[in-house]
């Protein structure tokens, strides 16, 4: 909020003007409530009292319940990997997570349905009386569920491992028997999540054991039948290799197959050796050595016979001996060599029928392998189902002896102790349920208070003029009770009387030189008090002494003369002064003898009645006004939906902004003001009317009570009917 100052004239004032450039709104505080609280203090004790009544009434029309507790203990799942102490398999947090679930699935949908089902519920007869379901006809499992659901309490122990299981019911035997049952089966549930698992998976494996028994038995006689019809015998099953591929299965026919065509290779290279023999002329190995021998001696004899030559002549008897010996030697080296070529083509001979023998074998048993392969697809089918079949079995047989030594284990969960009937009810309870009508409410009468504060954005506290719309509060004028207001004004020692006393006071403060000279009075909406205080200042600045002219300037609602007592001509009058017609101003005033006061009425109604007063006529007549008389009093029209007032703030020095406590809504007073600091009027203050004991919490009082009310009219009458 900013503050503006302004002159108009010779008189500044302060505005309080928000950011957005209207009055700033302040929000409300404890005080405020607690004055809303006291004004509404006959409303919130009719509300505690109500409350109080109802849980009385409560507790006399509840149906007494008894509840049993049964209490459980749950440990965390541990494992021993040594014979030392078991070790946690996990965390504080998994801890907490596995202690959260426990909890949830004691009070599940899930275990209300076991309880059902083990207690048979929808048939016993106890705990369909105890909570009225046995009134004819079947109870269906939905509703008994509900009725579980809505009675479990579970409770754990603070700083421990233990469990509370409460079930109430109208039955003292059905509470404490539900209770452990409860517990009983929420134990057997547990147990059977565990080690369930394992009896029920041992049943199965042993069914599917003696099934994968019959099935492999059946398969390898298949297979035994199709290598017998088809007269297959294996050597060798093959198995795995080192890299974990299938070997191939050896047969009989396969290994001669093998054996024969190792043989035939064997005498091909036999019988090329032999050929290559024969051809090349090659001698055994004895007859090669003598052949050698016969070779060694015939190169001697030749040589010595050479030598002999060249000695002797031809007829020497040693050449002739050595041409002898060398004739003999040629003769014997001539036989060995046919010996030796018979002796080769005999055994190519030999080596050629061994491998043709052989050769005609391989093709005979080649022909009964080629008919087993065919047959062999059929037989590795089979015999990949045997051994699928026996796989199966012994992984079977294998987990079910792993199963049958894991057993079944002890159950983490425990019974500490079972519910008993109670010895009396638990509920209800007169004290609590007077204490939860209490706070129920109290609670109501808060939201009263603070619906009735927040959505009341009338003036209750005086000191909003100043703090939301940024005005003085130039008067506090009491509500009063009385047929004749203008008798209540005639006496001076009235409370009403004093309080325009005291706003006269103040006026005189807002300027050096007293009160402004010409003030006009306007509101935001009618029946605010506006005529009627305009009446009780005019009246209060003549007991001073004072030469006053009230001017009526609300040419729409004439209607002020009625209201003080004058006879008026309607020919004769601001309006009339203002258009021209018989327009003297001394001729239109009328003097009011009973208050001491000039008046000038409205005259007729005129047809543009802002016209006239936005023409320059109505300044000269305040100016006029205001060098016969001391003090010009303007009663102007209402600001909201009308230019009335907004022209004659231009007439007048400043404005005195009359505002209804209790009634009119602050938004609309903040319009308005708005629309007159548009029109550059000057607003002096405020004049807040019609404060009552609504208000007296706020500190505004004048001693003498406010046991008083008036409300004003408006329209024929101004402000004169009593509301």
């Amino acid at each position: 909020m900013s503050k503006t100052t302004t002159t108009d004239g010779d008189y500044p004032t302060v505005t309080a003007v928000g950011d957005d450039g209207g009055s700033e709104t302040f929000g409300l505080d404890l005080e405020r409530f607690y004055i809303q609280a006291l004004n509404q203090r006959f409303w919130i004790l009719g509300i505690i009292a109500l409350g109080l009544l109802a849980g009385l009434l409560a507790t006399l029309l509840s149906t007494e319940l008894f509840r049993s507790t049964a209490r459980i203990e749950i440990s965390r799942v541990t494992a021993n990997v040594t014979e030392a102490e078991p070790i946690e398999l996990e965390s504080r947090g998994a801890d907490i997570q596995y202690f959260n679930t426990q909890y949830e699935l004691l009070e599940s949908k899930f275990l209300a349905q076991r309880v059902i089902d083990a207690g048979n519920l929808a048939r016993d007869e106890e705990f369909l009386s105890a909570f009225e379901l046995d009134k004819g006809g079947e109870v269906p499992e939905s509703r008994i569920e509900r009725i579980l659901l809505a009675n479990v309490q579970i409770e754990p122990v603070p700083n421990s491992s233990l469990v509370d299981i409460r079930f109430s019911s109208p039955a003292k035997q059905v509470s404490a028997d539900l209770a452990n049952l409860w517990a009983q089966e929420f134990l057997d549930a547990n147990y059977q999540k565990r080690f369930g698992a394992n009896v029920e998976a041992r049943e199965f494996l042993e069914e599917q054991i003696e099934e994968l028994r019959e099935r492999l038995a059946l398969s390898e006689k298949e297979l035994i039948d199709y290598a017998n019809a088809n007269e297959i015998v294996i050597l060798d099953t093959g198995g795995e290799g080192e890299d974990g591929t299938e070997k191939s299965t050896s047969t009989l026919v396969g290994s001669e197959l093998a054996a024969l065509n190792t043989a035939l290779a064997e005498a091909t290279t036999r019988r090329i050796a032999a050929e290559s023999a024969l051809r090349a002329g090659t001698r055994n190995e004895a007859g090669a050595a003598a052949s050698a021998g016969l070779r060694s001696k015939l190169a001697e004899a030749q040589s010595q016979l050479a030598e002999l030559r060249s000695k002797f002549g031809p007829g020497y008897p040693e050449i002739k001996a050595k041409e002898a010996e060398i004739a003999s030697l040629r003769q014997a080296l001539s036989g060995e060599s046919t010996i030796d070529n018979r002796d080769a083509q005999a055994a190519f001979r030999k080596a050629s029928l061994e491998e043709q023998q052989l050769r005609s074998r391989l093709n005979a048993v080649k022909g009964n392998f080629l008919g087993q392969q065919n047959q062999s697809i059929q037989y590795g089918i089979l015999k990949r189902e045997v051994d699928t079949n026996r796989q199966l079995y012994e992984a079977l047989l294998q987990r079910f002896k792993e199963l049958e030594a894991a057993g079944a284990g002890k159950n983490n969960m425990t019974l500490i102790d079972a519910a008993e009937p109670a010895a009396g009810p638990y509920a209800p309870s007169l004290i609590r349920n007077l204490l939860i009508g209490l706070v129920l409410s109290l609670v109501a009468a808060a939201a009263l208070v603070y619906l009735r504060e927040t959505m009341d954005q009338t003036v209750r506290d005086p000191n909003d003029v100043r703090r939301r719309l940024g005005l003085a509060p130039i008067g506090l004028i009491p509500r009063v009770d009385s047929d004749d207001i203008v008798a209540d004004i005639e006496q001076r020692s009235s409370e009403i009387s004093e309080a325009y006393a005291a706003a006269r006071t103040n006026l005189a403060f807002l300027t050096p030189n007293g009160a402004p000279k010409t003030l006009m009075l306007t509101s935001t909406r009618p029946n605010e008090g506006k005529s009627i205080s305009s009446v009780a200042l005019a009246r209060s600045f003549t007991q001073l002494g004072k030469k006053v002219l009230l001017i009526d300037a609300d040419l729409r609602h004439s209607g002020l003369s009625d209201f003080i007592g004058v006879d008026a001509d309607p020919n004769h009058g601001l309006s009339a002064v203002l258009s021209g017609n018989n327009g003297e101003l001394s001729s239109a005033i009328v003097p009011v003898q009973p208050h001491g006061f000039d008046l000038l009425p409205t005259g007729h109604k005129p047809p543009n009645p802002v016209e006239l007063l936005a023409s320059d006529r109505l300044a000269q007549v305040v100016r006029q006004a205001a060098e016969q008389y001391d003090q010009v009093i303007v009663d102007g029209a209402p600001v909201l939906g009308l230019a009335d007032a907004l022209e004659v703030s231009k007439a007048v020095d400043g404005v005195l902004y009359v505002i209804e406590s209790n009634g009119v809504n602050i938004r609309a007073i903040e319009n308005a003001l708005s629309r007159l600091r548009s029109a550059n009027a000057h607003v002096f203050g405020a004049l807040v009317t019609k404060l009552d004991e609504r208000n007296s919490t706020y500190g505004y009082g004048y001693g003498y009570g406010y046991g008083y009310g008036y409300g004003y009219g408006y329209g024929d009458g101004a402000d004169a009917k009593p509301a």
